[in-house]
């Protein structure tokens, strides 16, 4: 089993919709896929057509001191969902200082899945510093940043790779970070020129962009992935190419120096 944390510095990068249709990608490969939200505001569950009143998920769970294995849920297309699940306010709180005083519980539950070797675990984090993404790290293999092409996320990014470092101190297991563009458009000269720096800079560890296209809000409308609703879109083109090489430094153990 292989886990990838996905995260972004800051929110609406489109980081969920990455996450979703990258484990919709490598499912449509014929790749075992488990994608967990790790983001209270539970919103990975509406990409896969799952019940959107549906309250269960790891949260529930964990307080009830129930098994995760009766919280996940299965897409029709194969894709295995854990979701955040439904939380008061106070059980929120209680949850987070749970997680807070056990850094070893998202590798253990994990672990309690039984999944098989080859399968690939992502995991969709909130933006930004917080106790899910630390769990998050904690359990990786590798990570994976989502980044639109404009000055604030290109300012953001000492900001997020300090917290990878930071997080992953006693992880021996993470092989490193990559970067991955969302929403490019190369008719805004502003978001072509802030792509090619950001390229430049994430050298061999950038593994792709996302161009933006109107099917992937289309879809989420649809409560589908891209490849359920425009698979021979640019989107969809796109994040093949991105999950083929996703599972091929997640296989090799570490992205290129």
């Amino acid at each position: 089993m292989k886990v990838l944390a996905i995260a972004s510095a800051k929110g609406g990068v489109g980081k969920t919709t990455v996450a979703a249709n990258l484990a919709s990608a490598m499912s449509h490969a014929g790749q075992p896929v488990l994608v967990a939200d790790l983001d209270p505001q539970n919103a990975l569950r509406l990409h896969f057509g799952l019940d959107p009143e549906g309250i269960d998920g790891m949260s529930r769970a964990t307080l009830a001191g129930a098994p995760w294995r009766a919280s996940c849920e299965r897409s029709d297309r194969g894709v295995a969902v854990m979701s955040y699940g439904v939380l008061n306010e106070d059980d929120r709180a209680l949850f987070e200082e749970h997680l807070a005083a056990h850094p070893d519980w998202l590798q253990a539950h994990l672990a309690s899945l039984g999944m098989v070797r080859h399968a690939i675990v992502l995991l969709d984090t909130p933006p930004g510093p917080s106790v899910y993404l630390r769990q998050a790290l904690a359990a990786a293999d590798m990570a994976l940043l989502v980044n639109l092409p404009d000055a604030a996320s290109y300012a953001s990014l000492p900001m997020m790779e300090g917290l990878i470092d930071s997080y992953t101190t006693h992880n021996p297991r993470f092989g490193g970070h990559m970067h991955l563009i969302n929403q490019g458009d190369a008719t805004r000269r502003l978001s072509a020129d802030v792509a090619q720096v950001m390229r430049g800079q994430f050298g061999d560890r950038y593994v792709g962009l996302v161009h933006r296209d109107q099917v992937v809000a289309e879809a989420l409308a649809y409560d589908q992935s891209v490849f359920d609703y425009a698979i021979d879109s640019q989107a969809a083109a796109d994040l093949t190419e991105i999950a083929r090489t996703v599972l091929t430094r997640l296989a090799a153990g570490a992205p290129a120096p």
